[in-house]
């Protein structure tokens, strides 16, 4: 399978890299092809101005992001909860990516006010943050965000039916052990959301 991973995390040896590094040898370990994105690495400008909203002639980085996701069997997200959303990189990496034509289209005499129709031929995705706010208080005070965010308003619309997602925490207090435990993991997740090939 082809899987696209983007990693949205400035600092790199944080535990979001770990998960990332973990992701990669996996695939590959299962006989994956794919493509690794690391925003923050790679200078990924995510501001999307007016003239890139309706304009099919996007830049050439977007426009490469936007072919590796058209052609992805599989799509795996690793960030932080900020403010219970993505890093603003990775916010700015779907508004200029996960774009008409390449993630959904409006259905014909639809001026844009209708429902979309999903087209990524993705066939699952899954999203691993981080976080350093305990579970329980996640769910009681905020409502977990992010899985609203991620599986509902995003790849459900964009067609991809699968959605797994999973959340560590509390990052900044947990221990060695627990982060071993952690990525063991996410190795084990990949394994059975993506089989080997």
């Amino acid at each position: 399978m082809n899987i696209l991973v983007i990693l949205a995390h400035p600092t790199p040896g944080s535990f979001n890299h770990a998960i990332a590094e973990t992701v990669v040898r996996t695939l590959e370990q299962l006989g994956h092809s794919g493509v690794f994105h690391d925003l923050y690495a790679e200078g990924f400008v995510p501001v999307l101005r007016s003239e890139e909203i309706l304009d099919d002639d996007v830049n050439p980085v977007v426009g490469g992001h936007c072919e590796q996701l058209a052609d992805a069997d599989g799509i795996i997200l690793i960030h932080p909860n900020w403010w219970g959303m993505p890093p603003a990189i990775l916010k700015g990496w779907v508004d200029r990516v996960i774009r008409p034509e390449v993630a959904y289209r409006f259905e014909e005499e639809d001026s844009g006010e209708g429902v979309p129709v999903g087209i990524l031929k993705a066939k699952a995705a899954v999203v691993f943050n981080t976080s350093n706010t305990p579970e329980k208080r996640e769910l009681e005070v905020f409502g977990d965000p992010l899985e609203n965010l991620w599986k509902t308003c995003i790849f459900d619309l964009c067609g991809v039916k699968k959605f797994y997602r999973r959340n560590f925490s509390v990052v900044v207090t947990s221990t060695e052990e627990e982060r071993k435990g952690w990525l063991e993991e996410v190795g084990e997740y990949i394994g059975r959301v993506f089989p080997a090939a």
